[in-house]
């Protein structure tokens, strides 16, 4: 007998990492043997009508009424017992009814979704970081993360089993939440599959303007993303390497201002180019443009960035926190993203250390043909197989 899997897609392309692993998974649904399971996909957003269209999964919609985000938002607020919101879940909540209408032996959610606790289904969460713990020192995540908390527990108690990208991330969950680690599995991330489109998007050119050498970083305006601290190292190199360009892409959220503010202060104006979100099917040309990515980011345990950029031969500095070498090994430059010197000193060899650039594009490559799509594809069955069989 087929074993039945249902995937629920939420958010959109700005997302971000959360919307790319979702590609991610969608792909490993597809790889699955189609004597053995038989998938299905509801998607909460009508932008995945676009994706889902290259696949052949019976695919659904799963609406939210107006009274629907007022019973979430009650929930939340007020707290109640997930035990108490799967009993009633099934009777008055939209969602809850879509979904056990699919009578499915397992919902996997790729996003740190509330439907997880919500809802009376066996399930597999994706638990992508707790960083509103290690982290809280950032207002993005220290303004709700009380509720954020809450919801992350409810999430990690109530799935059958989770996922995480690291060892690291593991011991986060176990330690903030005190779950058995048996249920909890590593399936560490990958870049989705356009970063591995070979051609030249129609009309690149025209639509950016770039420098024929720059340091890149893909990254929203969020303050735990350290533009700032680039920033100040880029300063430090002001005298050094007068001609350095360093490129930065991405939504421009609460921190973005205060950057722009930053570059005027430190005269970095020539410098720095903002280019503003950029489409997914843009972003493999930018790493081959690219002179190197650099990621000082605050957050972990790991990052889909550095896995885009050593996927086409692009070289990687990285912020040395949580499970980055776990996840880039000898890939990478580290540096503490604190040390604006340090950054600026993995800026220096970057721009100018041909030799060390192959190398590290030489361990990149080799890097990402250790774990890929395919590699994720099989671990994600083997991991199926067990948790559906228990």
């Amino acid at each position: 007998m087929k074993k039945k899997i249902g995937l629920f897609l939420s958010g959109e392309p700005s997302g971000g990492g959360k919307f790319q692993y979702s590609l991610c998974m969608l792909d490993a649904m597809a790889a699955l043997p189609n004597e053995g399971y038989e998938v299905a996909v509801g998607y909460a957003t009508e932008l995945w009508r676009t994706y889902l269209r290259n696949y052949d999964f019976r695919h659904f919609h799963v609406s939210y009424t107006y009274w629907d985000r007022i019973i979430n938002k009650v929930w939340r607020v007020a707290r109640f017992s997930p035990r108490w919101i799967k009993q009633i879940s099934p009777h008055i909540y939209s969602p809850a009814k879509t979904l056990l209408k699919e009578n499915r032996d397992l919902w996997i959610f790729p996003s740190h979704e509330a439907l997880t606790y919500q809802v009376p289904v066996q399930s597999m969460a994706a638990m992508h970081d707790l960083m509103h713990r290690y982290e809280c020192r950032f207002p993005e995540v220290s303004v709700h993360s009380k509720e954020r908390d809450w919801a992350y527990g409810n999430i990690c108690k109530q799935a059958k089993v989770l996922l995480v990208d690291s060892e690291i991330g593991k011991q986060q969950v176990i330690e903030s939440y005190q779950i058995a680690p048996e249920k909890i599995y590593v399936l560490p991330f990958i870049p989705p599959k356009y970063i591995y489109a070979k051609h030249t998007p129609d009309g690149f050119e025209r639509r950016y303007t770039l420098p024929s050498k720059f340091i890149f970083y893909p990254a929203q305006f969020w303050e735990h993303k350290n533009h700032s601290g680039l920033l100040k190292a880029a300063a430090l190199l002001k005298n050094v390497i007068p001609d350095l360009h360093l490129v930065f892409v991405g939504l421009k959220k609460e921190g973005y201002q205060d950057v722009c503010e930053l570059t005027e202060r430190l005269r970095l104006t020539r410098n720095i180019q903002f280019i503003g979100y950029v489409p997914d099917i843009d972003m493999s040309e930018f790493y081959r443009h690219a002179r190197a990515m650099i990621m000082p980011t605050f957050f972990g345990p790991t990052n889909i960035p550095p896995l885009e950029a050593i996927a086409i031969g692009c070289p990687v500095a990285v912020s040395d926190i949580y499970g980055a070498r776990e996840q880039m090994g000898e890939a990478a430059l580290y540096f503490n993203p604190s040390s604006s010197q340090e950054i600026a000193a993995a800026i220096k060899q970057l721009w100018e250390d041909d030799h060390l650039c192959a190398k590290l594009s030489d361990f990149g490559f080799l890097r990402s043909k250790q774990w890929n799509q395919s590699h994720f594809n099989e671990r994600l069955r083997k991991i199926l197989e067990r948790v559906i069989s228990e």
